[in-house]
């Protein structure tokens, strides 16, 4: 191949990474409270795109049950800074990150669950990597403090 036409290839191929580079910027915090697999578990996925909140799912149970919810701005909760989730049904959720784990409650006074980082990734070798998966606890905290609680 020429040098001309090979520079016009690399040059169409750079455009198109330009046009759509926020795929490469994806980023994802996952929680847990529970057991995966059991009727009492609960999972959040907080996304970011290109160094913006994005999308926050809800997944619970054994068959993982999934619900998208909306990012319903910052609050206080007994004091502490938090930031709100809702539910398509207008159901309220006071999130506040407590160091690496995040406690969860519907209302002032109510007792919060706590949900730690959940990894996702292969064990032992086997399964899928997550590309997009923060590294771990710390990662996850600064995600969500640096894109939802502000």
């Amino acid at each position: 191949m020429p040098l001309q036409a090979f520079a016009s290839t690399l040059g169409l191929a750079l455009g198109a990474l330009a046009i759509c580079p926020a795929h490469a910027q994806n980023r994802v915090a996952n929680y847990g409270f529970g057991q995966p697999g059991t009727a009492s578990y609960e999972h959040f996925s907080f996304w970011t795109n290109n160094g913006r909140r994005t999308d926050v799912q809800y997944a619970y149970g054994k068959d993982r049950q999934d619900t998208q919810l909306r990012y319903a701005g910052l609050g206080r909760l007994n004091g502490q800074r938090c930031f709100k989730v809702q539910f398509p049904n207008r159901r309220t959720l006071y999130l506040v990150p407590n160091g690496n784990t995040l406690r969860v409650s519907t209302a002032s006074g109510g007792t919060p669950k706590t949900f730690a980082w959940e990894y996702e990734g292969p064990v032992n070798g086997v399964g899928t990597n997550c590309s997009v998966c923060v590294a771990d606890a710390t990662a996850a905290m600064q995600l969500l403090r640096k894109h939802y609680l502000r």
